[in-house]
């Protein structure tokens, strides 16, 4: 194999297609955990308790478990292209409806119904990258494109407090701004989409003969090698204890995500400090959390191993929201934040590594949205256990250690998956 012939293919292609999913995503996070700023304001305007804003947030989640797999089917056979396009810009649309909320059964339906749009853009992503990316690449290109979550959280909770000031232009609220303002990515680059996107390798025109040729042929090879050991059916992809593991897994990583996407704005300005200063600190975690992310990731990929690079990362992230569960001032509680990010980034590229490397075909596409779908009801779970703990208590304390508590229930059954033989990587799966 002429190496310098791989090197300058999987850099054309990762320049080509990583920044613009990575941007994507970015939009798609966005709009998905921008009610953790409107509820600065929101809640009060609206009259919303902990609980209700709590089980609103979370029943996103709800819409995205019951079209996640039947949308992942879907792009495997239409193409991402005209799948993701379609995504992008219903969720563009429902997500700028939220300016019209009324009161806490519409916003329960527009939650509910931008989970349903939304449902399978992640994995449809995860997927379409296992078509352009041999197994040894993948955590990588993984992390960069995961990436984009906690970018996210840097670029747009100070874009998304200086919208709150907007409050009565127009007569209308600052959060409605917001929701009407950031919706419009969604749907110009859902347009975009249409474009720029390539569906496979065999369609890349913008890679020479000889790249074009050498990268089908190295997919084409992987896909044969998994298949005397690989699943291939759609029954299979949903039915394999490995897929329920790792939605098991998933889930803890998830309800911590969400927990922060949504709640940390809250958790912040319970200190006293303005929306403008929540705004900045908010964006102080995750910028950590990049770094450690590829960092990460790169490692898990250069020595090959997935389980303990997972573990560890899920029992600093449980460390860090027990940390700030006790938190008793701002600086402690960025510190404690900056762990949790840290933690919950850097689980998720070789978690994500694992499903490809037994799964293919149909069952890769079943298979990653079940452990998305199942697994991101932590993002359920998660801010709805802290809205109601909240409400009880009347503090962040109790749910901050029960989300705690769910990542080192991540981090018990990765090590017992890995220990009983059934560990998502196969033998020998060393990157090179």
């Amino acid at each position: 194999m002429d190496a310098s012939l791989e090197r300058a293919t999987m850099r054309k292609v990762a320049w080509r297609l990583v920044p613009f999913i990575c941007l994507l995503y970015l939009i798609a996070f966005i709009d998905r955990v921008n009610i953790g700023f409107a509820a600065l304001t929101m809640n009060k305007d609206l009259g919303f308790s902990s609980a209700v804003f709590g089980f609103g947030a979370g029943i996103f989640f709800f819409g995205y478990f019951l079209f996640e797999v039947p949308s992942n089917i879907i792009l495997d056979k239409v193409g991402a292209r005209i799948w993701i396009a379609r995504v992008m810009i219903t969720w563009g649309i429902i997500s700028g409806a939220f300016a019209f909320v009324q009161g806490e059964y519409s916003f329960y339906t527009l939650r509910f119904l931008l989970g349903a749009a939304e449902a399978g853009f992640f994995p449809g992503i995860i997927l379409y990258l296992s078509y352009w990316f041999p197994t040894r690449y993948r955590a990588g290109v993984v992390s960069l494109f995961m990436a984009a979550a906690p970018i996210s959280v840097v670029l747009g909770s100070p874009i998304s407090s200086a919208l709150l000031g907007m409050e009565g232009v127009l007569g209308l609220h600052g959060w409605q701004w917001m929701f009407l303002i950031e919706a419009v990515p969604a749907v110009v680059l859902g347009v975009v989409v249409l474009f720029y996107m390539t569906d496979r390798p065999e369609k890349a025109r913008w890679l020479s003969d000889e790249q074009r040729a050498w990268l089908v042929a190295e997919m084409n090879e992987e896909h044969a090698r998994k298949q005397v050991s690989a699943k291939h059916g759609i029954l299979a992809g949903m039915a394999d204890p490995r897929v329920l593991a790792l939605a098991l897994i998933y889930f803890g990583t998830s309800a911590g995500l969400y927990t922060l996407g949504i709640w940390a704005p809250q958790i912040i300005k319970s200190f006293g400090l303005s929306t403008m200063a929540v705004g900045f600190l908010n964006g102080v975690p995750p910028t950590i959390a990049i770094i450690a992310m590829i960092l990460w990731a790169r490692h898990s990929d250069r020595t090959g191993e997935r389980t303990w690079h997972v573990v560890i990362a899920c029992l600093v992230a449980s460390v860090g929201l027990m940390l700030a569960g006790g938190a008793s001032s701002a600086v402690a509680v960025i510190a404690a934040l900056s762990l949790v990010n840290v933690g919950i980034s850097a689980a998720k590229p070789p978690l994500w590594a694992m499903p490809t490397m037994f799964l293919s075909g149909s069952a890769a596409a079943v298979g990653i949205a079940t452990i998305n779908s199942i697994g991101n009801l932590g993002g359920f779970v998660g801010p709805w256990a802290i809205g109601w703990i909240k409400d009880r208590t009347g503090s962040f304390t109790g749910g901050l250690i029960f989300v705690a508590g769910l990542l080192i229930l991540s981090a018990v059954v990765t090590l017992i998956v890995a220990r009983t033989g059934r560990r998502p990587e196969p033998a020998g799966a060393v990157a090179r």
